[in-house]
């Protein structure tokens, strides 16, 4: 079983994107309860199923599985709650890691999101310049929450 193990940045200065290549994420949720979360996903004409459990600290289990395209716009269109999320995800590595930046649209627009990937809960990092406030801990910028009470509602 896989440990997901992210910290969430707000981008303070979302210039950083500047010139770079994105790629479309659409999702949306089956379930989202406090002990777990599933979860369609569609990204560069591939699909994909995510179980996540509940979110410890800065850690979670997540399983994920490849489906048809087809299966995940059906479930899109049937069987997720309202409240699809959209972004364009960039990647930007810096200091032997690679950042993901989502820049937010539709009920979410104005919303510009940095993660990345740790190995231990402890691992050291370099923060790059652009960079703004953390918000690992506030529920609210978790994906399964901006489906459910998007950034425009705030």
């Amino acid at each position: 079983m896989s440990l997901e193990i992210e910290r969430k940045f707000l981008v303070a200065d979302p210039a950083v994107l500047m010139g770079l290549q994105g790629e479309r994420l659409v999702q949306a949720y089956i379930a989202a309860t406090g002990r777990a979360t599933v979860r369609v996903r569609i990204a560069g004409g591939q699909a994909w199923l995510t179980l996540k459990g509940a979110t410890r600290g800065i850690s979670r289990r997540e399983l994920e599985y490849p489906i048809p395209v087809a299966d995940a716009e059906l479930c899109l269109a049937e069987l997720c709650a309202d409240g699809i999320v959209s972004k364009t995800r960039y990647r930007i590595p810096h200091a032997g890691h690679v950042w993901e930046v989502d820049v937010f649209d539709g009920a979410n627009v104005g919303l510009v999101l940095a993660e990345i990937e740790l190995s231990s809960d402890d691992e050291r990092f370099e923060r790059p310049l652009w960079l703004g406030a953390e918000v690992s801990g506030d529920p609210r910028y978790f994906n399964s929450q901006l489906a459910e009470r998007p950034f425009g509602s705030w």
